[in-house]
């Protein structure tokens, strides 16, 4: 009996290191999650920050320790993240240097990935090739003898297919002490290599597979420089319209979740202390963001779903001349392209473009990009300015205006990239941009799941720890000094009106006081001080502001704290009495949130990607100021418009 197991089991000392290495779109990460279980350990190699994933199998004899290496075409290195699939296969890092390969080729494109095996089995170490795609390869009408092509390259040879295929891989995998070496090693001349290929394939009758007809078919529409541009934004606007749409009864009903308990802690728990902290900071202010998880495991799950059928690929090669303009490349696409889920992976994906100059252009610009965490924070503040029933002809303006935030992020993302490809350096040569567009396939349900499962748990992680320590934070704030019966009274408050007790401690707070401390810089803004708060916890993550405002609304009518942001007026000053959250100010909190830099973390990667504090330095002075400006343009034309 065999089975697999994820690297939360710690990997022992001598478990046999194996390596996958393969192309982009193989199937290697497919195989590795089959293997591992669907669970990797990330880290670093020593020395540089590109990622590994390393994963434990444990079979019927041997555990053995599986790396993803970076996917790459050959071992000749243009980008970083193939510089370390090289390195590892050579022994460069010590703790990196596999026992034996398992080499990833797609039946369906052979031909052009045996340069790749050529100089993998030049390295000498124990290799086999894994085929996948070989359903799909007989689907098509190709041919293959594995038998015959084993022979051939006299190593061993494993076909997979979705689902079957790993019982057999993993008993090969035993035995590989026993895996014999290719006879006569691959040429090195890339001629020599050619010829080597074409006689090894003619031996195992390999017959390339029909062009994948239905492929062509929606291609011929999807890559049509108008056709395809306009299909691609009429996406992009059906994806956020779905998110609003089925989102919505799913985010009411974990909202009454916690309102309901909410009210139960305030009713049974006498100290009033206690149910502060716990139905305010704990489940007012965690649960204030934890009603977003439907929006964000709905957004992930479109993005998988788009991803697994091969239409992002289609997507990065339609932008690749947008790109071209902000002088980038089709590369740069797809690492911004992962800055949609956050600006941490889209900044770690530049490692594969080769570029030194389009790297730090696109790390300056992907922060730009609208990520998961300002989902939140969009979704709140454009519920607040837009009727949910208005709607033009059959999109819901909500949609629109958030789709319209989407494009506005994406926009300033390659203005930026633009501008910092020309200060960086403008004698920089442009490298060939080369990407594989697989056919359309059905996704596979198992990566889907895992994707969404995957940023659903990232999601809950950080509200589980920087969320929920702002969140105690912030109530203590709100909450302090502690204000006395006599000190009410002196004050002319009723000490038998609950809302008006509130409302004076919150108004009289270290939170106010932290709030009318940066008055000054906000104020042309139309921020009042409870909104000043809220913009300084989205420092330590953006999903903060709305726990804030949450707080800040339960503290001061207890009872119904949603309609309460609403009707949120200014306290004290010239506008005394009147709403805070007017469209103009709405606006300007929508298009600050848009372009500051709002996350530590993001810039704790830059530092650790660009090897200086330069460069984060840079990013976080260029965005928060940029933000300011943006944001009170964005007021400055609101108010003309609505007034």
């Amino acid at each position: 009996m065999t089975g697999c197991h994820g690297a939360a089991e710690s990997l022992l000392d001598g478990a046999v290191r194996v390596a996958l290495v393969g192309s982009p779109n193989a199937g290697k990460t497919t195989l590795f999650n089959s293997l591992t279980g669907l669970r990797a350990k990330t880290g670093n190699y020593p020395g540089v920050t590109v990622a590994r994933y390393v994963g434990t199998c444990v079979t019927a004899t041997s555990r053995y320790r599986v790396e993803d290496l970076p996917g790459a075409y050959s071992l000749d290195p243009i980008s970083p993240d193939e510089q370390v699939m090289v390195d590892a296969l050579d022994g460069r890092h010590e703790s990196t240097r596999p026992d034996a390969l398992l080499v990833v080729v797609d039946a369906t494109t052979l031909r052009r990935s045996m340069n790749l095996v050529a100089q993998v089995l030049a390295r000498g170490l124990p290799a086999c090739v894994v085929l996948t795609f070989t359903d799909e390869l007989a689907r098509r009408h190709g041919r293959l003898d594995v038998d015959a092509f084993a022979r051939a390259l006299g190593v061993p040879v494993v076909a997979v297919r979705r689902g079957r295929g790993r019982a057999v891989l993993q008993d090969r995998l035993d035995g590989w002490r026993e895996w014999p070496a290719s006879p006569v090693p691959p040429p090195v001349d890339p001629v020599e290599r050619d010829a080597w290929a074409e006689s090894i394939l003619a031996f195992a009758g390999y017959e390339a597979p029909r062009r994948h007809r239905t492929t062509d078919r929606v291609d011929a529409v999807l890559l049509h420089p108008v056709w395809g541009v306009s299909v691609f934004f009429l996406v992009m606007a059906l994806f956020f319209q779905t998110i609003f749409t089925l989102a919505a009864p799913l985010q009411d009903g974990v909202a009454a979740v916690f309102a309901t308990l909410g009210e139960l802690v305030h009713r049974h728990v006498d100290n009033p202390w206690l149910s502060g902290l716990l139905g305010d900071a704990l489940i007012g202010g965690v649960g204030g963001v934890l009603v977003f998880v439907p929006q964000i495991a709905l957004m992930f799950l479109l993005l998988a779903l788009l991803e697994g059928v091969g239409y992002l690929p289609r997507a990065a090669f339609l932008m690749d001349r947008v790109m071209a303009r902000a002088g980038l490349e089709g590369r740069a696409f797809v690492a911004l392209l992962s800055a949609f889920a956050c600006a941490i992976p889209g900044i770690m994906a530049t490692r594969t473009l080769p570029s030194a100059r389009d790297r730090l252009a696109t790390m300056m610009a992907a922060p730009l990009i609208t990520c998961s965490a300002r989902l939140p924070v969009y979704v709140l503040l454009v519920g607040l300015l837009v009727d949910p029933a208005a709607r033009v002809g059959p999109f819901g303006v909500q949609g629109l205006v958030m789709f319209g935030l989407y494009l506005l992020g994406a926009v300033s993302a390659m203005v930026a990239a633009w501008a910092f490809t020309k200060i960086v350096d403008r004698r920089a040569l442009p490298v060939p941009f080369y990407m594989e567009l697989p056919p359309y396939r059905l996704p596979a349900p198992r990566a889907v799941l895992a994707a969404v499962s995957d940023a659903a748990g990232s999601f809950l992680r950080k509200c589980s720890r920087i969320i929920l320590l702002t969140s105690i934070g912030l109530w203590l704030l709100l909450n302090l000094p502690v204000h006395g019966e006599t000190q009410l009274q002196v004050a002319g408050i009723d000490t038998a009106d609950r809302a008006a007790v509130a409302a004076y401690e919150v108004n009289h707070s270290y939170a106010a006081d932290l709030g009318h401390l940066v008055a000054p810089v906000f104020a042309p803004l139309g921020f009042d001080w409870r909104i000043n708060v809220g913009v300084l916890s989205a420092q330590s993550a953006r999903e903060s502001f709305v726990a804030t405002l949450g707080q800040v609304a339960a503290a001061e009518h207890p009872e119904r704290p949603e309609q309460a942001l609403r009707e949120l007026t200014y306290a004290d000053g010239p506008r005394a009495g009147q709403p805070v959250f007017t469209a103009p100010v709405l606006a300007a909190l929508l298009v600050y949130f848009a372009y500051a830099l709002q996350c530590t973390a993001t810039v704790g990667v830059i530092r650790r990607e660009t090897g200086t504090w330069r460069w984060p330095l840079v990013a976080f002075t260029y965005l928060t100021g940029l933000a300011w400006v943006m944001a009170f343009l964005a007021r400055v034309v609101t108010a003309l418009l609505v007034g």
